[in-house]
């Protein structure tokens, strides 16, 4: 029984080996191939695709087919990585309605999310970064996409943000005792309870710590937005989380808590809308990725005046929009990396692509902005040997469309066809 037992095991694993005979690969009939930004789109090519990565990569005349081999004709189409966007809320749609928080369960963003994790991979986005979700929904998207359950992109979760007592982020806009009915448990006073927070975070099982550092545009305070964590939480933030071998994303708009955030160690500044020269020296002094969502003022400013928005929350979207794209163009002069994120939620989900041109209008090359939405954002996740170009040994994220997105990034707002972890996504 136990030789029975062994041969059975035998069996099953020389099934599931790497180019076993049972392995059905997948060739990919590639017309113009373009395997990361720094390149050129290369003529025909074919990508041949095992075990959901790229195991070999071949210029000019193709393989032949075998009886184990599925084909994919793109003959007539360019193919590149993925794109990734760095911050995204997959659990939320656009509204003004704050107050949905009281009426909608936490499983209801699962719900929501499995509709727009569809939508995004369709727009041509493998990998997101999910910015700020309830306790357990984004954690909960982020395995059905992995197991194949949910078609959708490759999510790094951050789970609730860490927010300070009564700031962005943290529940507002209802009486005292809903406020704290509805609280995420993530707020936190001092340094010593911000660091607790962070374990708690990583505990719960997040991938990346997320902080509103400043206040914000959409949520019920109206006292501006600039600094709200200190320096001593946000360096206490960044140190337990850079421990736990987790990097930390803070929500900025103004200057100063920008440049405090940089000066903590944080990792990227997602908005960034005020930032001005010191803020972002200090930035690029400590290695912070800037992630400018610019999508995401389009998309507040498309539902202006509509009765959308509370008159508070009016008001700091008006004072935000004179400012937007400076920061970009400011910091590509400084030499500060720029990451691609659009805050997708804030406006429909599957336009993320749009924000390309947004980037080169603020002073990016087009070759630039494809950069920061493949290599750059991939080495801000610690990914850049897994995403972010086409090379053997990659996962088999692959995106294809018309054109050549190094003339024109609009040419990545129309994909055609995706694939995330070698599934391609119907």
């Amino acid at each position: 029984m136990i030789r029975t037992l062994s041969l059975m095991i035998s069996t099953l694993a020389m099934a599931v080996l790497p180019g076993s005979a049972s392995a059905q690969d997948q060739i990919i009939r590639v017309g113009n191939l373009l395997t990361d930004a720094a390149s050129s789109p290369s003529g025909p090519a074919t990508i041949i695709v095992r075990d959901g990565k790229i195991a070999e990569i071949h210029r000019g005349t193709p393989p032949a087919a075998s009886a184990v081999t599925q084909v994919i004709d793109l003959s007539d189409k360019t193919v590149m990585p993925g794109m990734i966007d760095l911050h995204v809320h997959l659990t939320g749609d656009p509204g003004g309605d704050f107050w949905k928080e009281t009426t909608e369960p936490a499983e209801w963003g699962v719900v929501v999310g499995a509709k727009n994790a569809l939508i995004t991979a369709k727009a041509g986005f493998t990998t997101v970064r999910e910015a700020g979700s309830s306790q357990y929904s984004a954690f909960s998207l982020r395995r059905g996409t992995a197991e194949g359950i949910i078609a959708g992109p490759r999510i790094i979760a951050a789970g609730p943000p860490l927010a300070i007592v009564g700031g962005h982020g943290d529940v507002s806009g209802f009486t005292e005792d809903v406020n704290d009915l509805l609280t995420s448990g993530y707020s936190c006073t001092g340094a010593v309870e911000c660091a607790a927070k962070v374990r708690k975070a990583s505990r719960a099982g997040s991938d990346i710590i997320k902080i509103t550092a400043t206040g914000g545009v959409l949520s019920q305070q109206g006292r501006g937005l600039d600094a709200q964590f200190t320096s001593e939480e946000m360096q206490s933030i960044a140190d337990t989380a850079h421990s736990l071998g987790l990097k930390v994303m803070a929500h900025a708009h103004g200057a100063r808590g920008i440049e405090a955030a940089a000066r903590a160690g944080i990792d990227t500044i997602d908005h960034g809308t005020f930032a001005d020269e010191a803020a972002l020296k200090a930035m690029k002094a400590n290695g912070s990725v800037l992630v400018p969502t610019l999508m995401a003022f389009k998309g507040v400013s498309e539902r202006l005046g509509k009765g959308i928005y509370t008159p508070v929350v009016e008001e700091k979207i008006r004072m935000t929009m004179g400012r937007v794209g400076k920061a970009v163009t400011l910091a590509k002069k400084l030499g500060v990396p720029i990451g691609f994120g659009t805050d997708a939620g804030v406006y429909n989900h599957g336009r993320n692509a749009e924000e390309l041109q947004l980037m080169v209008d603020a002073g990016l090359t087009p070759r630039e902005a494809v950069a920061t939405a493949t290599t750059i954002a991939a080495k801000t996740l610690n990914m850049e040997n897994e995403i972010g170009r086409i090379a053997v040994g990659y996962s088999a994220d692959l995106i294809a469309f018309d054109g050549n997105p190094l003339d024109d990034v609009r040419a990545l707002e129309k994909v055609d066809w995706v694939m995330v972890r070698g599934r391609v996504i119907d």
